[in-house]
């Protein structure tokens, strides 16, 4: 293929995901670049929301992952510092099957390779061919895209001094479904029910943490690490071992801005980065794919699919969700982060009155439920 009307760079489950989204629609998509290189098994799980689980099955991706590598959160316990802090959400009071599904990010990827190996438009591409034209340019390079960067993009980065630290765990209880979340100054901790490596009782962690603390975590033998995640978690999910190595990375927040151009167009970290505190940065990078082959399919046929015109209908689609859960995300830890005496007796208060208030917390489920 010398020419294509679709290059997408970034082969993760965002390029991935596009280029299928767009060959189905009958465009010539030359995708490249190579999924995540991981030097050991990649230990991440991504907490999918029903937008993006829906986005998959469409793409004949969501049924062809493995049944123990996608399991179904059922309910969701948040605590804060104290016991008045704590606030529940239920699929049952929802109404929906599921409040988020955790996949292995793995199997995922390989069922996105799968999927694409069978896309009669997509051609993969594992390096840069300069020779190759096409009118639209989509960029899901992730959060360092060398090209955003050529193209003279500005993406401020907001360090929060802080690390996400993740492993696989096993307890000696059931999870039954419930995933548990801890925030406290000035950690954010996480547990996703999981079947891997364990059916029914295994977690995917992920502990939000300052840098001098997640040096300190990541240098622990695995003994002293499960008696941390013991005084962290108060055994509410029962003892937990470790089941994998651990992996950390810096957490930021960051938004590019302009994410369109004539001929170019940025998704998911290449646009945007947030804390995982809220488990949406993929779900925000599936909704920019469902957005962006939205608006091509609804272009004026004589329309260009590098018109910048039409991009900026993109560009408008998911500027304020985007923006919104940065700011969300953002606002939260800071409260949750801050050791002021106010701020910890706002924030308890604050979750404790929300967890009475049904119709209020039921609102805010359902943003979180299809982002």
């Amino acid at each position: 293929m010398r020419s294509a009307d679709v290059i997408v760079r970034g082969a993760g489950p965002v390029g991935a995901s596009l280029a299928l989204a767009l060959s189905r629609q009958g465009l010539r998509v030359a995708l490249q670049g190579i999924a995540r290189a991981a030097a050991a098994p990649d230990i991440r799980a991504f907490a999918l929301n029903a937008g993006s689980a829906q986005l998959l099955r469409e793409l004949k991706v969501w049924d062809a992952l493995p049944a123990d590598a996608c399991g179904a959160v059922h309910d969701m316990h948040i605590e804060g510092d104290a016991d008045a802090g704590r606030l529940d959400f239920s699929a049952w009071s929802q109404g929906v099957e599921a409040l988020a599904w955790i996949v292995d990010a793995q199997a995922l990827q390989q069922a996105l390779d799968a999927a694409l190996a069978f896309a009669p438009h997509v051609q993969r591409l594992h390096g840069d061919d300069t020779a190759l034209r096409a009118p639209l340019l989509a960029l899901a390079e992730g959060k360092a895209s060398a090209t955003r960067e050529k193209l003279g993009v500005a993406m401020p980065v907001h360090g929060y001094a802080q690390r996400a630290v993740a492993a696989r765990l096993v307890a000696d209880v059931a999870h039954a479904g419930v995933a548990r979340q801890w925030f406290r100054s000035p950690d954010v901790l996480a547990l996703l029910p999981f079947d891997r490596p364990q059916s029914q009782r295994s977690y995917a962690l992920v502990w939000s943490l300052p840098d001098a603390r997640a040096d300190d975590c990541m240098a622990m033998d695995a003994d002293a690490f499960e008696q941390a995640l013991a005084d962290a978690t108060g055994l509410a999910a029962g003892r937990l071992r470790l089941a994998s190595e651990r992996a950390a990375w810096p957490l930021a927040l960051a938004r590019a801005d302009p994410v369109c151009g004539p001929g170019w167009v940025l998704l998911g970290d290449a646009a945007h980065v947030v804390h995982p505190l809220a488990g949406q940065g993929l779900n925000l990078g599936f909704a920019d794919v469902r957005a962006l082959a939205a608006v091509i399919a609804a272009r004026e046929s004589w329309r260009e699919l590098g018109d910048e015109r039409l991009l900026r209908r993109y560009a408008r689609q998911r500027g304020a969700p985007n923006f919104a859960m940065g700011q969300l995300t953002d606002g939260l830890l800071q409260l949750f982060a801050s050791e002021a005496p106010a701020a910890r007796e706002l924030r308890n208060r604050g979750l404790g009155l929300l967890n009475r208030i049904g119709p209020l917390k039921r609102l805010l489920a359902s943003h979180a439920l299809d982002a």
